[in-house]
């Protein structure tokens, strides 16, 4: 059992009320880790460090400096990617070998973010003005609080962290309360890189009793969060009494759909990709399998042939391809829209159950499970399940695709699966979604900006844009005349 403290100004320190909570396997069900239990005196604690060191050593560094240190940090992470995924997976109950791509790619955007630190450039502007010069610069916003989910805690956090620190502000991060082991355990590296007191901390705890405090507190200038709507909705209305900036990353019920002249092959292991990877618990899941109607009864025989083959159990197994759904609350809900969906009319054709045994654990688990004869006014098609849940909608042609694919509240991602580029392109136009995947689904890179449209979410993670979102722009005005006119003295 670890006992875990909080992270601020470079040291491990106890929580102020002197309180813990357990962390539990997803697997076993049982104990792993004490996480300790933020309060708001604590969050104080922490806002107040990464204030002293942006007004200190990290605010007083060169860009370069900075970028120097962001690249010791990513370097670190690579050389301990083991033990980071150990953690995440052990915490969340992902695939070992999943968790393990990601903490070794979470490596590349601090080197990406390291290269870009000393690139950020104003602009001299033309400006129409006789005897004036005028040029924008851009500065980091301040202490910026990051909160994040359960699913991909590592990732989702170094999507905030790198780009924040890349533009000069510190970071006050508070992961989910189901996953918070990781962050302190990447905590460690910050002071092995030498990144200066303050710059990076973490706190663990509770919605109430840490993350609105901080999305509240006074001295934070922006937010960056990962999370469901219902969440995403409640953090914005927080921030927005303190007039914050805000970047929400939240859910998704994104359409992959198939054309008939696709490979059916490919489409039907994208397909599974888009659902089934991470046991469906992402946001940016193909939740809902537009078919067209010529190759719905071929391409869903294909479908649930492969998908009732895939192997389930101990995520620390590295043959085991589906693992236990994160946490208990998720396990209950995932069941619950199972429900709903055969209530609903909607036909499991494969999984549907939840599964015990030995070889399960304690039982936290849910088959891959897809449902047929689905409309799209359904909830199973309109709502946000995060498992493994596939619900298959038939369409007639680009038109009816492009009508059932933007008939939703969320806007995240979206798949085609065709042969013909003018219809690709076509539909990657008419499709209301942050990100199109073309004969691909969940690819991801720290080059390319990431986040939704619609209910999916405000900003942008990744790319370029991402430093942008952690920047103010200044507009600064010269006079290469020496007399200032008088205001009151007309010129006729």
């Amino acid at each position: 059992m670890k006992n875990y403290k909080l992270f601020i100004n470079n040291e491990f320190t106890n929580p102020s009320k002197g309180e813990w909570f357990d962390s539990l396997d997803p697997f076993s069900g049982m104990p792993w880790a004490k996480i300790p239990r933020a309060r708001e005196s604590d969050v104080d604690r922490a806002v107040a460090a990464a204030k002293k060191a942006l007004d200190g050593p990290w605010g007083s560094m060169s860009a370069s400096e900075r970028g120097a240190l962001l690249y010791k940090v990513g370097a670190l992470i690579e050389k301990n990617a083991d033990q980071l995924a150990k953690v995440e997976s052990r915490d969340n109950g992902k695939l070992m070998s999943e968790v393990l791509g990601q903490v070794k790619y979470v490596a590349k955007y601090f080197y990406y973010y390291a290269g870009l630190a000393d690139k950020i450039e104003g602009s001299v502007v033309p400006i129409d003005k006789p005897k004036v010069f005028n040029y924008i610069k851009y500065e980091p916003m301040g202490v910026i609080a990051s909160i994040t989910p359960w699913n991909s805690s590592l990732l989702l956090t170094a999507w905030k962290v790198a780009p924040a620190l890349c533009a000069g502000n510190t970071m006050v991060c508070k992961p989910s309360e189901f996953t918070s082991a990781s962050l302190y355990d990447l905590a460690e590296l910050f002071i092995e890189a030498g990144v200066p007191a303050g710059v990076f901390n973490v706190i663990s705890g509770f919605a109430m009793e840490a993350g609105d405090p901080l999305v509240r507190h006074p001295d934070v200038a922006r937010v960056a969060f990962t999370g469901g709507d219902e969440g995403g909705r409640k953090v914005y209305s927080a921030a927005a009494d303190g007039l914050k900036r805000v970047s929400l990353e939240l859910g998704g019920k994104s359409p992959n759909i198939v054309f008939d002249d696709a490979d059916l092959d490919n489409a039907v292991n994208g397909v599974i990709t888009g659902i089934f990877s991470a046991g469906g618990q992402t946001c940016m899941a193909g939740s809902r399998l537009l078919l067209q109607e010529s190759i719905h009864d071929e391409f869903v025989e294909k479908l649930v042939k492969i998908t009732q083959s895939a192997k389930i159990g101990d995520p620390a197994d590295e043959s085991t391809q589906i693992g236990p759904v994160a946490t208990e609350p998720q396990f209950q809900k995932v069941l619950s829209y199972i429900d709903i969906a055969k209530k609903e009319g909607a036909r499991c054709v494969a999984g549907g159950n939840r599964l015990s045994g030995e070889a399960y654990g304690c039982g936290q688990f849910v088959e891959p499970t897809v449902f047929v004869d689905v409309t799209n006014d359904m909830r199973i098609a309109q709502e946000e399940v995060f498992g493994p849940v596939l619900s298959v909608i038939k369409f007639k042609d680009e038109e009816d695709a492009v009508r059932i694919g933007n008939d939703i509240r969320f806007g995240l991602a979206a798949g085609i699966w065709t042969s013909n580029l003018h219809r690709a392109m076509l539909m990657a136009d008419k499709l209301k979604a942050g990100t199109v995947w073309i004969n691909n689904y969940r690819s991801t890179s720290y080059t390319t900006p990431f986040g939704g449209f619609k209910h999916s979410g405000i900003g942008r993670e990744g790319g370029i844009e991402a430093v942008k979102e952690y920047l103010e722009a200044k507009s600064v005005w010269i006079s290469t005349d020496l007399e200032m006119p008088s205001p009151f003295v007309r010129k006729y």
